[in-house]
């Protein structure tokens, strides 16, 4: 991916796992990266690891789910970075539990972070990508959008990116912007290492199981999903809008 401007780039969830991952790749596609993370200091040491690697970036320690949180942060990251026109919507939590057990809690908190989080953060940048003609929202859903026992606050969740996704393309199109989303298959994190021990198995024997199931014979790491957001990110994917692209290593859903 070439960009013939520096551009700044939001990251939300970039702490660690695909979030850290995203931060990464995009820095070395040549752009400013804000790296936001409700654990500032795992936000603090991704931007040092990509300044140590020559790139750009600046650590938030961001509640996506605060409004107010939100749009001061996207305001400071205007003016320390530069106008942020790339959002990559990765931020998330899981509160597993069978629909019977779920607690209101469990169920509001996760709406929060993925929907309420994903909504406040496009809402908050979208002036920027309108001052600019320009910009680019890639929203994180999963395979889960297709239904998984024990995960219906995180499956509810998940699908409803794919409509916040394709009505945002619609509504962001005029100004020259795209909205795309990601449906990740298994990705080795911690996140799937909770879920590991939410089934009561070992993470190896998840990766393995997993892998088998999988058509290309693996399970997929943060970076298989950090490709596919520098395609949605770049110059040569302007024409491309309101697509969810399944990275599961096979035609799953």
């Amino acid at each position: 991916m070439e960009t013939a401007v520096r551009r700044t780039a939001i990251v939300t969830g970039a702490g660690r796992g695909i979030g850290a991952a995203v931060a990464r790749r995009l820095a070395r596609e040549g752009l400013a990266v804000a790296v936001f993370d409700l654990d500032a200091e795992a936000a603090s040491s991704v931007a040092e690891e990509i300044r140590s690697a020559g790139g750009t970036a600046g650590a938030f320690g961001v509640d996506v789910a605060d409004e107010g949180a939100v749009q001061a942060a996207v305001d400071d990251v205007a003016q320390s970075l530069g106008a942020p026109v790339v959002l990559v919507n990765n931020a998330g939590i899981t509160r597993d539990n069978m629909l019977h057990k779920m607690s209101v809690d469990d169920w509001d908190s996760v709406m929060s972070v993925h929907l309420r989080g994903a909504f406040l953060l496009s809402r908050a940048v979208q002036p920027h990508l309108k001052a600019e003609r320009w910009g680019r929202i890639v929203n994180l859903s999963s395979m889960s959008a297709f239904g998984n026992v024990g995960q219906a606050n995180y499956a509810a969740a998940k699908a409803g990116i794919w409509g916040f996704t394709k009505t945002l393309a619609l509504e962001i199109g005029r100004h020259g912007a795209t909205c795309n989303a990601i449906a990740p298959g298994f990705i080795q994190t911690e996140m799937t290492r909770a879920t590991a021990e939410r089934l009561g198995v070992t993470f190896e024997e998840l990766i393995e199981s997993s892998a088998k199931e999988t058509p290309v014979g693996r399970v997929g790491v943060p970076e298989d999903i950090a490709h596919a957001v520098a395609f949605f990110v770049s110059e040569q994917s302007g024409f491309v809008s309101g697509q969810v692209l399944t990275v599961a290593g096979g035609p799953k859903g």
